[in-house]
């Protein structure tokens, strides 16, 4: 039976992150205890808040240091994977650095934040398999990731921009498949698969 552990700190969608996983019949554990987290098969990183107290709120944990060292499988969602990165201009923040991406703001001619239902640019990885090819994912954000060195999949929104990261074992998704119906569904599917 996997072991799957939510990090608990405070981001706003731990709750459907957990409900996602009940729906599947996984198991898991909600928890900020390094212990816990470092013995996990599987971890998800969730997130919604803002990048600066969140990044306080996490090396108030030590969870700062535990993270880029984990070496199981590691879902950043939304401000999970923002954090990820390497700085965030929300709070003039630094990341953890994993990925080497960095964290603007929107500036573009639409509205903002980018809110609803969006298509990835078309790319294969074990997360995406059994997905169709134009897979609609639902986001929410004001600040996006740029394209990289770690984009594994682009979304067009004013801009293209990073929309799913990765890098050895760490996985980074700026949409939220918790709240992305079979779509997601089937993407946390994959992951607690790896």
């Amino acid at each position: 039976m996997e072991n799957i552990v939510i990090i608990k700190y405070n981001a706003g969608n731990i709750g459907s992150v957990a409900n996602a996983l009940k729906r599947l019949d996984v198991n898991y554990k909600i928890s900020a205890d390094p212990d816990v987290i470092g013995k996990a098969d599987k971890v998800i990183f969730p997130g919604v808040g803002e990048a600066s107290s969140t990044m306080k709120n996490l090396r108030e944990r030590g969870l700062d240091v535990l993270i880029p060292r984990l070496r199981q499988p590691v879902l950043g969602i939304c401000l999970g994977m923002q954090l990820m990165c390497a700085w965030s201009e929300e709070g003039d923040t630094r990341g953890l650095g994993i990925f080497k991406e960095r964290v603007y703001k929107f500036r573009i001619n639409e509205k903002v934040p980018h809110m609803g239902w969006n298509t990835l640019m078309p790319s294969t990885d074990p997360l995406l398999t059994d997905l169709p090819e134009q897979a609609w994912f639902y986001f929410v954000h004001s600040f996006y990731a740029e394209s990289g060195e770690s984009t594994v999949a682009s979304c067009e929104y004013g801009i293209s921009f990073g929309a799913y990261l990765k890098k050895d074992n760490f996985y980074g998704v700026q949409f939220h498949p918790e709240k992305s119906g079979k779509t997601g569904s089937k993407f946390i599917q994959n992951f607690i698969a790896l």
